[in-house]
């Protein structure tokens, strides 16, 4: 079970599991996006609340130690800092 933050925010928690067919299946309809966020219609994805949100980008992993684990969105315009950061802590 790992603590999230995002953006120095704790917004709950998170659990590493494997991805379901249904998550497969939105990787697939989201192949050929390289950069961007949306919305895909509940009738593309099938989710229980209806529609579903993606964001994609490219992220910096760094790994501080095996309890804790940080992703930095970064800015394709090449500005030092980064969009957003998400960072977990195992607890």
């Amino acid at each position: 079970m790992w603590s999230a933050f995002v953006n120095g925010r704790n917004v709950g928690y998170a659990a590493r599991r494997d991805p379901t067919e249904l998550d497969l299946g939105v990787m697939q309809l989201l192949h050929a996006v390289s950069m961007g966020a949306g919305v895909l219609p509940g009738d593309m994805t099938d989710p229980a609340d209806g529609e579903l949100t993606y964001m994609r980008a490219y992220f910096d992993r760094v790994v501080g130690s095996k309890d804790s684990e940080t992703f930095y969105m970064l800015n394709p315009d090449g500005n030092a800092g980064p969009e957003l950061s998400i960072f977990f802590v195992r607890i």
